[in-house]
Protein backbone atom coordinates (compact mmCIF):
# COMPACT_ATOMS: atom_id res chain seq x y z
CA UNK A 1 0.00 0.00 0.00
CA UNK A 2 1.13 3.52 -0.74
CA UNK A 3 2.40 5.01 2.51
CA UNK A 4 1.63 8.25 4.26
CA UNK A 5 4.15 10.96 3.39
CA UNK A 6 5.15 9.34 0.09
CA UNK A 7 4.31 10.80 -3.33
CA UNK A 8 0.97 9.55 -4.62
CA UNK A 9 1.56 7.66 -7.88
CA UNK A 10 0.15 9.55 -10.84
CA UNK A 11 -2.22 7.80 -13.21
CA UNK A 12 -4.69 8.45 -16.00
CA UNK A 13 -8.06 6.66 -16.22
CA UNK A 14 -11.28 7.14 -18.16
CA UNK A 15 -14.06 8.86 -16.24
CA UNK A 16 -17.80 8.29 -16.26
CA UNK A 17 -17.94 11.37 -18.54
CA UNK A 18 -15.67 9.64 -21.08
CA UNK A 19 -12.73 11.94 -20.33
CA UNK A 20 -9.15 11.02 -19.50
CA UNK A 21 -8.52 12.08 -15.90
CA UNK A 22 -5.08 12.20 -14.29
CA UNK A 23 -4.33 12.60 -10.62
CA UNK A 24 -1.86 15.35 -11.51
CA UNK A 25 -4.78 17.39 -12.94
CA UNK A 26 -5.71 18.20 -9.34
CA UNK A 27 -2.33 19.29 -8.00
CA UNK A 28 -2.90 22.19 -5.61
CA UNK A 29 -6.10 20.70 -4.18
CA UNK A 30 -6.68 17.95 -1.65
CA UNK A 31 -7.89 14.77 -3.36
CA UNK A 32 -9.89 11.93 -1.85
CA UNK A 33 -9.08 8.84 -3.89
CA UNK A 34 -11.13 5.83 -2.94
CA UNK A 35 -11.07 2.32 -4.36
CA UNK A 36 -14.22 0.22 -4.13
CA UNK A 37 -15.10 -3.26 -5.43
CA UNK A 38 -18.21 -2.73 -7.56
CA UNK A 39 -20.92 -0.30 -8.58
CA UNK A 40 -24.41 -0.64 -7.11
CA UNK A 41 -23.60 -3.18 -4.40
CA UNK A 42 -24.80 -2.53 -0.83
CA UNK A 43 -21.47 -1.57 0.75
CA UNK A 44 -20.19 0.40 -2.22
CA UNK A 45 -23.48 2.25 -2.55
CA UNK A 46 -23.42 3.17 1.15
CA UNK A 47 -19.85 4.43 0.81
CA UNK A 48 -20.59 6.50 -2.31
CA UNK A 49 -23.77 7.94 -0.80
CA UNK A 50 -21.79 8.95 2.29
CA UNK A 51 -19.52 11.06 0.10
CA UNK A 52 -22.58 12.40 -1.74
CA UNK A 53 -24.35 13.32 1.50
CA UNK A 54 -21.26 15.19 2.74
CA UNK A 55 -20.60 16.79 -0.66
CA UNK A 56 -21.11 20.39 0.51
CA UNK A 57 -18.43 19.90 3.15
CA UNK A 58 -15.98 18.52 0.57
CA UNK A 59 -16.67 21.52 -1.64
CA UNK A 60 -16.21 23.90 1.30
CA UNK A 61 -12.78 22.38 1.90
CA UNK A 62 -11.87 22.52 -1.80
CA UNK A 63 -11.45 18.75 -1.99
CA UNK A 64 -11.85 16.60 -5.09
CA UNK A 65 -13.41 13.14 -4.67
CA UNK A 66 -12.52 10.37 -7.13
CA UNK A 67 -14.01 6.88 -6.89
CA UNK A 68 -12.17 4.04 -8.66
CA UNK A 69 -13.39 0.52 -9.40
CA UNK A 70 -12.78 -2.14 -12.05
CA UNK A 71 -16.27 -1.53 -13.48
CA UNK A 72 -16.52 -0.05 -16.96
CA UNK A 73 -17.57 3.48 -17.84
CA UNK A 74 -21.15 2.47 -18.70
CA UNK A 75 -21.60 0.89 -15.28
CA UNK A 76 -20.20 4.04 -13.65
CA UNK A 77 -22.63 6.22 -15.62
CA UNK A 78 -25.62 4.15 -14.41
CA UNK A 79 -24.34 4.09 -10.80
CA UNK A 80 -23.67 7.82 -10.73
CA UNK A 81 -27.07 8.67 -12.21
CA UNK A 82 -29.03 6.25 -10.03
CA UNK A 83 -27.64 7.70 -6.79
CA UNK A 84 -27.07 11.28 -8.00
CA UNK A 85 -23.37 11.14 -7.17
CA UNK A 86 -21.77 14.59 -7.61
CA UNK A 87 -18.20 13.34 -7.99
CA UNK A 88 -16.20 11.57 -10.68
CA UNK A 89 -15.99 7.80 -11.02
CA UNK A 90 -12.99 6.29 -12.80
CA UNK A 91 -12.81 2.96 -14.63
CA UNK A 92 -9.83 0.72 -13.80
CA UNK A 93 -10.85 -2.49 -15.63
CA UNK A 94 -7.36 -4.01 -15.62
CA UNK A 95 -6.95 -2.94 -11.93
CA UNK A 96 -3.58 -1.40 -12.82
CA UNK A 97 -4.11 1.67 -10.63
CA UNK A 98 -5.60 -0.36 -7.77
CA UNK A 99 -2.46 -2.51 -7.85
CA UNK A 100 -0.25 0.59 -7.95
CA UNK A 101 -1.89 1.80 -4.72
CA UNK A 102 -1.94 -1.61 -3.02
CA UNK A 103 -5.74 -1.73 -3.25
CA UNK A 104 -5.82 -5.01 -5.17
CA UNK A 105 -5.07 -8.36 -3.61
CA UNK A 106 -6.25 -11.41 -1.78
CA UNK A 107 -9.18 -10.96 0.56
CA UNK A 108 -11.63 -13.11 2.43
CA UNK A 109 -15.40 -12.87 2.03
CA UNK A 110 -17.73 -15.16 3.96
CA UNK A 111 -14.89 -17.59 4.56
CA UNK A 112 -13.81 -17.78 0.93
CA UNK A 113 -10.59 -16.26 -0.33
CA UNK A 114 -10.42 -14.46 -3.65
CA UNK A 115 -8.54 -11.64 -5.36
CA UNK A 116 -10.13 -8.26 -5.88
CA UNK A 117 -10.31 -4.64 -4.81
CA UNK A 118 -9.42 -4.04 -1.19
CA UNK A 119 -11.60 -1.14 -0.08
CA UNK A 120 -9.04 1.65 0.43
CA UNK A 121 -9.15 5.41 0.74
CA UNK A 122 -6.31 7.87 0.29
CA UNK A 123 -6.29 11.55 1.14
CA UNK A 124 -3.73 13.20 -1.10
CA UNK A 125 -2.37 16.57 -0.03
CA UNK A 126 -2.26 19.51 -2.44
CA UNK A 127 1.48 18.89 -2.94
CA UNK A 128 0.77 15.36 -4.25
CA UNK A 129 1.89 13.41 -1.20
CA UNK A 130 -0.27 10.89 0.63
CA UNK A 131 -1.61 12.57 3.77
CA UNK A 132 -3.73 9.60 4.92
CA UNK A 133 -4.00 5.97 3.81
CA UNK A 134 -6.89 3.80 5.02
CA UNK A 135 -7.24 0.15 4.00
CA UNK A 136 -9.83 -2.54 4.66
CA UNK A 137 -12.10 0.10 6.09
CA UNK A 138 -15.83 -0.15 6.44
CA UNK A 139 -17.99 1.41 3.77
CA UNK A 140 -20.31 2.94 6.37
CA UNK A 141 -18.72 5.96 8.01
CA UNK A 142 -15.87 6.22 5.50
CA UNK A 143 -16.76 9.79 4.57
CA UNK A 144 -16.73 10.92 8.20
CA UNK A 145 -13.23 9.47 8.67
CA UNK A 146 -12.05 11.17 5.50
CA UNK A 147 -13.46 14.54 6.60
CA UNK A 148 -11.66 14.14 9.94
CA UNK A 149 -8.42 13.40 8.06
CA UNK A 150 -8.93 16.47 5.85
CA UNK A 151 -9.31 18.71 8.89
CA UNK A 152 -11.09 22.03 8.65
Amino acid sequence: MVEKGKPAPDFTLESDAGEQVSLSDFRGKPVVLYFYPADDTPGCTAQACGFRDDWEEYQRRGAVVLGVSPDDVDSHVRFRQKYELPFTLLADPDHRVAELYGAWGEKSYYGKTHVGVIRSTFVIAPDGTVATAMSNGRAQGNSEKVLAALGS
